[in-house]
């Protein structure tokens, strides 16, 4: 080679890349883009390769808590304590509920019942959901009582909330869902209630059914929809309560860690719901007797067993019988029971069937849970019927018409013979 060639060849040489380059596919795994997929239809167990860089299993720091949750705010615009005083039993009820309210008289209130063991935020993704349907339509939510921020302390105010004894009877229940409604209505002084639809689910449920069926909300009620509870199934699951509540973790490391355990065990399979709903179900005990897990559940589900029966039992006929529009929401048609199998042939109520949802109908899938319930809504809103003409004023009508063709009629005659005379 030339002198000439090895300078030309040395010029080239320098203006090249020290490494190759690397396609798409030999990028390095710590700069491929991670998606986090809120679908239900996602498993959460699914595997993940670490690298160096990501720290995938490193200790959760301080701030990453405010990273992973979601406030509650995103979902409803304001929260409202209600002071309850029960005299008879000295003690004080302090209800804590989550409201968005209607924009106007004429749009409906959706009141919002949870589970036992959940907090008015399980329907806080839905209640999103159902904004997005209907911008005016009010959402009320609330924390049943030891649930949640709702507490029960004595009225005195001393030692806080010791020494009460727990009552959670589906009457008492019936009661303070009443009281929350009424109450929002004097604190944000509404004039008289809006159109109310009632929703919930499995416990809450039995309590929305047992209050349409007194009826203490009075006409106001339009409809009722309960989510994934039918009596039948429900008693036979009591039985198998007690073995799920002993292999559950008592206890969580952090607010990060409940969250991840109900997402990948599937108790909730939408990750974003579960960021939102997971934080108000756990809360850190000061005196933790293990300091590494001091997060633990804020109901005591176990201690709720005495009233187990109490919720359930007679669900069925209550369903069928109360008045208003009705909805069965469930996760699977195998939940039906011989009454809402014979209910539901005779046309009694709507069924809708969720099979890629979970026990957490409303967290797993909310788009298509809001969508059920706002075309439920509109199914009963009385506003927007056009109802036929009665019979009776029909027949009136007619007369009317008959007897005014007849005056005419006459008067035609009588004209034509004057008429008739003059010529």
């Amino acid at each position: 080679m030339s002198e000439l060639q090895k300078s030309f060849a040395k010029s080239r040489l320098a203006k090249l890349p020290l490494q190759p380059p690397t396609g798409p596919s030999m990028q390095p795994l710590d700069e491929e883009v991670s998606h986090d997929d809120d679908s239900s239809s996602t498993s959460s167990t699914g595997t993940i390769v670490p690298s160096p860089s990501r720290q995938l299993f490193a200790r959760p720091g301080r701030g990453s808590v405010q990273q992973t949750t979601l406030p509650w705010t995103d979902y409803f615009t304001q929260e409202l304590y209600l002071t309850q005083i029960d005299t008879p039993n000295n003690t004080k009820i302090t209800h804590h509920v989550y409201l968005t309210p209607p924009a106007d008289s004429s749009s409906p209130l959706f009141v919002m019942h949870h589970g036992a063991g959940s907090s008015g935020l399980s329907f806080a993704a839905c209640a999103g959901e159902i904004r997005k349907i209907i911008p005016k339509a009010g959402i009320l939510s609330i924390d049943a009582r030891d649930h949640g921020s709702t507490a029960v302390t004595h009225a005195s105010g001393e030692d806080g909330g010791e020494g009460i004894e727990l009552d959670l009877s589906l009457e008492t229940l019936n009661r303070d869902l009443v009281f929350v409604v009424r109450e929002t209505q004097s604190r944000m002084g509404w004039e008289s209630l809006p159109d109310l639809v009632l929703v919930g689910h499995s416990l809450g449920g039995a309590v929305i059914t047992d209050v349409a069926r007194q009826g203490e909300l009075g006409s106001k009620v339009l409809a009722y929809a309960v989510l994934d509870v039918v009596e039948g199934s429900a008693m036979d699951a009591l039985q198998s309560m007690e073995t799920y509540l002993m292999t559950r973790p008592s206890r969580f490391p952090s607010i990060t860690s409940g969250i991840e355990w109900h997402t990948r065990s599937r108790t909730i399979r939408n990750k974003t719901s579960a960021r939102v709903s997971v934080p108000s179900l756990l809360y850190e005990d000061p005196n933790s007797p293990d300091p590494t897990k001091p997060w633990i559940w804020r109901t005591n589900l176990s201690a709720t067993k005495p009233f187990w029966e109490n919720w359930f039992v007679g669900l069925s006929r209550k369903f069928l019988d109360a008045r208003g529009g009705k909805l069965l929401l469930l996760a699977g048609t195998d939940r039906l029971d011989k009454e809402l199998m014979i209910g539901q042939m005779q046309g009694k109520y709507q069924l809708q069937v969720l099979p890629e949802a979970g026990h957490f109908i409303q967290e797993d899938q909310p788009a298509k849970t809001a969508q059920i319930l706002v075309d439920f809504y509109k199914r009963n809103d009385r506003s927007a019927l056009v109802l036929p003409p009665k019979v009776a004023d029909l027949q009136a009508s007619a007369a009317m018409k008959k007897g005014a063709g007849i005056g005419a009629g006459a008067g035609a005659g009588a004209s034509a013979g004057g008429l008739f005379k003059k010529i």
